[in-house]
């Protein structure tokens, strides 16, 4: 500990005469003599603190690492799935709803405003939803029966014609060159070509070949609403189309030359039935070559 002080006296040049001299006579003092020489010849620089903190700003940072709350995949998701409702709504409101009954079907549809329409066998019918109140525009091909709730006005377009109303029921029939229009409540007004007729309740009117036939029903529905096709004067060929259509089985007349006209109802629930009132009509023989194929040959 005393050599230790007198160290530090020595270096700071405080040792009296004494001191110095039992100092220099110690074994270590050889030592450090050499020490403090070459220490002497030491220099430090000045310490300059701004130039270091301006150093440390400059030098680059590492961005720093952002964590996603949630994984890109499940934005590609949410972006799917949005677009996916977006296209719904669009095909829901903008593309036209099409409704068929196949043959030997019918199908019932309610439109937007609660108005009903059945469709009958190979039928179809098509609108759209967007703005239905204000546009009641359908397209149909086939036969369907309407029941229309008041409003706006409600059109149904053929190929063949077009019928308006406001609020009614009415049967409507385009097959072929053929346009039937029956009003079975209100007014109906039917426009074919060139020509309009306004159609009130009991009232039907059938365009074939540009001329218009007037006739007049005390029915309060279609017949085949009942299950059964009510012709009046008709050619067999469309007798046999409706058969065919109803039952979804092909017909094949052999033989068959003949311009009678059939008037009455055949039933559309039992095939067996509709063959025999056409076979001892026209006195035909029936064959069933098939489930669905049949052949009518003369006498």
């Amino acid at each position: 500990m005393e050599e230790n002080y007198l160290l530090a006296k020595w270096l700071n040049n405080d040792l009296s005469a004494t001191e110095l001299a039992e100092f220099e006579a110690s074994p270590e003092y050889a030592t450090y003599q050499k020490i403090k020489t070459h220490s002497a010849h030491l220099e430090v620089g000045a310490f300059d603190g701004d130039q270091l903190l301006n150093k440390v700003l400059k030098e680059q940072k590492p961005a720093p690492k952002v964590v996603a709350l949630f994984p890109k995949w499940l934005f590609r998701i949410a972006a799917l799935f949005v677009l996916s409702l977006g296209i719904a709504y669009t095909m829901y409101h903008f593309v036209s709803q099409t409704t068929t009954a196949g043959y030997g079907e019918t199908a019932t549809l309610e439109l937007p405003d609660h108005s009903k329409v059945v469709l009958n066998s190979g039928s179809t019918i098509a609108y759209k939803k967007w703005q239905w109140d204000t546009h009641r525009n359908l397209k149909l091909q086939g036969e369907a029966y309407f029941r229309v709730a008041k409003g706006k006005r409600f059109e149904v377009a053929t190929s063949l014609g077009k019928v308006t109303v406001l609020g009614t029921q009415f049967n409507v029939k385009a097959r072929e060159n053929r346009f039937d229009v029956t009003c079975f409540e209100g007014r109906v007004k039917v426009n074919y070509k060139d020509q309009q007729i306004l159609l009130t309740h009991g009232q039907s009117v059938t365009f074939e070949n540009g001329i218009a036939n007037n006739s007049i029903t005390t029915e309060s529905s279609p017949d085949w609403l009942q299950q059964e096709i009510a012709f009046h004067a008709e050619k067999l060929q469309r007798v046999i189309a409706e058969i065919e259509r109803h039952y979804n089985v092909t017909i094949t007349l052999k033989n068959v030359h003949t311009t009678a006209l059939f008037t009455g109802k055949i039933p559309t629930k039992t095939l067996d039935v509709a063959l025999q009132i056409i076979a001892k009509t026209y006195n035909l023989k029936k064959s069933k070559v098939a489930p669905n194929k049949i052949i009518f040959e003369g006498k």
